[in-house]
C-alpha cells in the first residue's frame, strides 16, 4: 500500500514545531531539542499528519522537497525511523517496539519505508506502558528531574488513529558506536557511566547480534573497568573518544534533566553524532549513604525459610532482642545505636542480620567479631563485664538451660490446656527464646574455643541408630528431641528427617553437648512448643471459622493471636490475606533501597578466585556439586545456606561452600569436627561454579578457586589435590571425623 502524500506534512528538524513531543513524537523531539542547544546532531525532517500541522508544508510536493535537500535524489543512503509519542518517554524506551528501515536509498523505497514506519503505529495499543511501581522522588544522590515537556495523551488507540511521526536523517557510515548510559541504571549509581561499543554502527547491539565492548567510567572519564580485555588496537574506542563520550552524557543530561540512554557513532573522521537520546528507565533504587549493610549469614541456619507474620513475631522479635541484650552486655555497640537499630529484621519475610553489629563483615572499625571479641570490648568497663561474664556464664547457661527443661517437661499436652494457658505458654516462649539467644551469642563470642559435641553431631548419631531400629519420624522426634537440630522451625507441616546417613559417631547424649550448642538446641525445643500450642489455636478456630479462614493462624500477628485463643476475635481481613510466598534467598551482603534489598560487595576477591569467609576444614580439591543428581566422588557441595539437613552428606565431600552463613552455624562447626574445608559467604556461587567444575576450597583464607571448567560429555577433568589437601573420593572417608586441621583450629579461635 502506498502513503497519502497529501495527508502528511514535512517538520525540519532544526525548526521550533519539531521540539514538540505531541507533533513530531519523542524521539524526533529529542533529537531537535538537542540540536537546538548545539549538541552533534544529523540534519533531517519529520513526517508527521497533515492534520496536526497547520502552518507547516504538506503534501507530495513537499514531502519530496525535503527528501531531495536531504540527498535523498543524489542516491545518498537514508535512516527512516519511527518517533511515536510513547516512545523514548521517562515511563517506557519502547525500544525496538516501532519498526525503523536503514540503508533507504531511491524515492519508491523511501516511500515505502514511511509506510512501514507508519503501519506499526499499530502496535501501540497493545504496548502502552502501565505506570510504574515506585515513581516518585528521586534516590539520594540522583540529580533532580526537570518537568518533561508536554506529550500527546490518549491510549493506544488514539495514536494509532492520528498515524505515527516518521523520522528521516542521512545514514552514517560509523567507524564506531554504541550505547551509553549516562548512570548505572543495574546499581542505582549516577556516578558511573556505562558503555558498550562495536566496530561498525549501533545497530549490531541495539538488535543484539553482538555483544561489545564494555566500558565503566567514573564521571570525570577515568577507565574503571573494560569487559572483555583485549589488546588496545582491538578496542573500538580509544581514550580521546571516551572522553568526549562523557563530555556527551554530562551536556545531554543537564539539557534533559536526568541521565540519558544515548545511541551514538563516531564517523571515518572521528566525529562524535548523537543519534537518540532517552531517559533511562527502570533506574535501580539506589540504598542511601546512611543504610545499614545487611545479610542473613548469621541468622540463615536458625531461620531459613520465608517466615510468615506470626512466625516473624514469634522467632525472629524475640532474637533481636536476645542478640540486643547480648551487644548491649558486652558493650559491643553504643546503647544509642542498639536502641534505633535492629540487630536482625525481616526483609521480604527472610531473616537479615546487621552485619555490622555481628561483626560478620569486615568494616574499617569492627564492634564486635563473633569470634574474637576482643576489639569490642577493649573498654575498661566492657572489659571487666566480659571478664567476669566468661567465667560465669557456664554456670548461668546451664541453670537456664535446666529451667527450660523443666518448664518444657511440666506442661500439659496442647489439648488439655484452656485457650489461655496456650497463649501463655507461646508467651513464655517468646521471653526465654530471647535469654537463649543473648546466651548463645554470648557463648559463641566469649567461650569459642568450648569443647563438646554439636546438636547435628549428635543427631546424626541417633538418627543412625534408628534408622536400624525401624522407627518412624515421628516415634525418634519423641524419643529423641535432638533430632529437631537437623529440621528448621515452622508452623506449617515439617519435613521429614534425613534418609541417608553417611559414617557416624556413637551418641553421647545431651549432657555432653557444648554450652552454646545446648543453648541453640533448647532454642528449637522452645520453638517447637510454640507450634504445638498454636496448631492447637488454629484447630480451635477451624471449628468456627469459615472455610476460607482455615489454616490461615500463621498471618496473623502475635497481637491478634490472644483474640483467637480466646475463642473470637478474628481480624476482618483474614480470609484476604495471602501467604507470604518462597521468595529467593536474600544477597549475602545487601543494603535497602525503598524496601527492597540491593547487593553490595563485601571484601576482596583474591586474584584469580573467589572470597568468602574461611569455617575451617583445611583445604581441598573437588567437582562442585548443587545437592542434585547423582554426587560425583569427591564432591564439593555448593549450596545457597547451611542447613542442619546437609549433615549426613558432610564425610562424603571434599569440601563445602555457601553463598550464606556463619561460621559458627551447626553445619559449619560440624564441617570442621569431619575435616570438610567449608568456605561461607560466598555471593553468588552456584551461579559462578556449575555442577562439574573443578573447585578448589581453602576452608583457612576463605578461598574458592576454579581449576578446571566443567567437562565435556564423556570427559573427566581430574586435578591432584595440592599438598596438604583434603584428599577426594574414598580416602576422605578415611579420615577420623574428629579431628580438626590447623587451619579449622585457627579459622574457630
Amino acid at each position: 500500500m502506498e502513503i497519502d502524500a497529501d495527508a502528511l506534512a514535512v517538520v525540519p528538524l532544526d525548526t521550533d514545531a519539531a521540539r514538540d513531543p505531541g507533533l513530531a513524537g519523542a524521539k524526533a523531539a529529542n533529537l531537535a531539542r538537542a540540536a537546538g542547544v548545539g549538541l552533534p546532531v544529523l540534519p533531517g525532517f519529520v513526517v508527521v499528519p497533515a492534520a496536526r500541522a497547520a502552518g507547516v508544508p504538506s503534501g507530495p510536493d513537499a514531502l519530496r522537497a525535503a527528501w531531495r535537500d536531504l540527498g535523498g535524489a543524489d542516491g545518498r543512503p537514508l535512516v527512516v525511523r519511527s518517533s511515536s509519542a510513547h516512545e523514548d518517554t521517562e515511563d517506557s524506551s519502547m525500544a525496538g517496539r516501532f519498526e525503523s528501515v536503514l540503508d533507504v536509498r531511491g524515492w519508491e523505497a523511501f516511500t515505502a519505508a514511511v509506510r512501514r514506519v507508519q503501519d506499526s503505529a499499530a502496535r501501540v495499543g497493545d504496548l502502552v506502558p502501565a505506570p510504574r511501581r515506585g515513581d516518585g522522588a528521586a534516590p539520594a544522590g540522583a540529580p533532580a528531574r526537570k518537568a518533561p515537556d508536554a506529550t500527546a495523551a490518549g491510549d493506544g488507540a488514539d495514536a494509532a488513529d492520528a498515524g505515527m511521526s516518521v523520522l528521516v536523517q542521512p545514514m552514517l557510515t560509523a567507524a564506531a558506536g554504541g550505547v551509553m548510559f549516562g548512570a548505572d541504571p543495574v546499581e542505582g549509581r549516577f556516578d558511573r557511566i556505562l558503555v558498550s561499543a562495536v566496530t561498525g554502527g549501533p545497530e549490531q547491539l541495539v538488535d543484539g547480534s553482538t555483544q561489545g565492548v564494555r566500558y565503566q567510567l567514573s564521571r570525570h572519564g577515568h577507565r574503571l573497568h573494560i569487559e572483555p580485555e583485549l589488546p588496545r588496537a582491538q578496542l573500538p574506542l580509544n581514550r580521546r573518544m571516551l572522553a568526549q563520550l562523557v563530555r556527551l552524557a554530562r551536556r545531554t543530561e543537564r539539557v534533559y534533566g536526568s541521565p540519558q540512554d544515548v545511541e551514538f557513532g563516531f564517523d571515518a573522521d572521528g566525529t562524535l553524532w548523537l543519534f537518540q537520546s532517552r531517559p533511562i528507565t527502570a533506574m535501580a533504587a539506589r540504598p542511601s549513604r546512611h543504610a545499614r549493610l545487611l545479610g542473613p549469614g548469621p541468622v540463615a541456619e536458625t531461620l531459613p525459610n520465608v517466615l510468615q507474620p506470626l512466625e516473624e513475631d514469634l522467632w525472629l522479635a524475640p532474637m533481636n532482642q536476645g542478640l540486643t541484650l547480648a551487644l548491649d552486655i558486652a558493650g559491643a555497640a553504643p546503647r544509642r545505636v542498639l536502641r534505633r537499630t535492629p540487630v536482625v529484621r525481616g526483609v521480604d519475610g527472610r531473616a537479615a542480620a546487621d552485619l555490622l553489629l555481628l561483626g560478620a563483615a569486615p568494616p574499617a572499625h569492627p564492634v564486635l567479631n563473633f569470634i574474637n571479641p576482643a576489639p569490642g570490648a577493649r573498654r575498661a568497663a566492657s572489659a571487666w563485664r566480659v571478664g567476669r561474664l566468661r567465667s560465669a556464664l557456664p554456670l548461668l547457661a546451664r541453670d537456664l538451660a535446666a529451667d527450660v527443661d523443666r518448664q518444657l517437661h511440666d506442661l500439659a499436652a496442647p489439648h488439655q490446656l484452656l485457650g489461655g494457658e496456650l497463649l501463655d505458654a507461646v508467651a513464655w516462649g517468646r521471653t526465654v527464646i530471647a535469654s537463649l539467644h543473648a546466651q548463645e551469642s554470648l557463648a559463641g563470642a566469649l567461650l569459642s574455643d568450648d569443647p563438646g559435641n554439636t546438636a547435628a553431631g549428635e543427631a546424626l548419631a541417633v538418627l543412625a541408630e534408628g534408622r536400624e531400629g525401624g522407627l518412624t519420624d515421628e516415634e525418634l522426634i519423641s524419643r529423641h528431641p535432638v533430632l529437631l537440630a537437623l529440621l528448621p522451625p515452622g508452623l506449617a507441616e515439617r519435613g521429614g528427617l534425613p534418609e541417608h546417613i553417611g559414617r557416624h559417631g556413637l551418641p553421647r547424649g545431651v549432657g555432653f553437648l557444648s554450652v552454646r550448642e545446648g543453648l541453640r538446641l533448647r532454642i528449637r525445643w522452645v520453638q517447637e512448643m510454640q507450634t504445638a500450642m498454636v496448631r492447637e489455636v488454629g484447630a480451635r478456630m477451624d471449628a468456627h471459622c469459615p472455610a476460607a479462614e482455615r489454616d490461615r493462624i500463621a498471618l496473623l500477628r502475635w497481637s491478634e493471636l490472644s483474640g483467637v485463643a480466646d475463642g473470637g476475635g478474628r481480624p476482618a481481613d483474614l480470609a484476604a490475606r495471602t501467604p507470604r510466598p518462597d521468595t529467593p534467598p536474600l544477597p549475602a551482603a545487601f543494603r535497602l533501597a525503598e524496601g527492597r534489598p540491593v547487593a553490595v560487595a563485601v571484601g576482596r576477591r583474591p586474584k584469580g578466585g573467589t572470597a568468602g569467609q574461611g569455617a575451617g576444614g583445611g583445604q581441598g580439591t573437588g567437582t562442585a556439586w548443587h545437592g542434585e543428581g547423582d554426587r560425583p566422588a569427591g564432591a564439593v557441595l555448593v549450596v545457597r545456606s547451611l542447613s542442619p539437613a546437609l549433615a549426613p552428606l558432610l564425610p562424603e565431600l571434599s569440601g563445602m561452600v555457601a553463598e550464606t552463613g556463619s561460621v559458627l552455624s551447626h553445619l559449619a562447626v560440624l564441617a570442621r569436627e569431619y575435616g570438610v574445608p567449608t568456605v561461607v559467604g560466598v555471593p553468588g556461587a552456584l551461579d559462578r561454579f556449575p555442577p562439574g567444575t573443578r573447585l578448589r576450597v581453602d576452608g583457612g583464607t576463605g578461598a574458592v578457586e576454579q581449576v578446571a571448567a566443567p567437562a565435556a560429555p564423556g570427559e573427566q577433568a581430574a586435578t591432584p589435590p595440592a599438598p596438604g589437601e583434603r584428599p577426594a573420593g574414598p580416602a576422605a572417608a578415611q579420615e577420623q571425623p574428629g579431628a580438626m586441621t590447623a587451619a579449622g583450629k585457627e579459622a574457630a579461635a
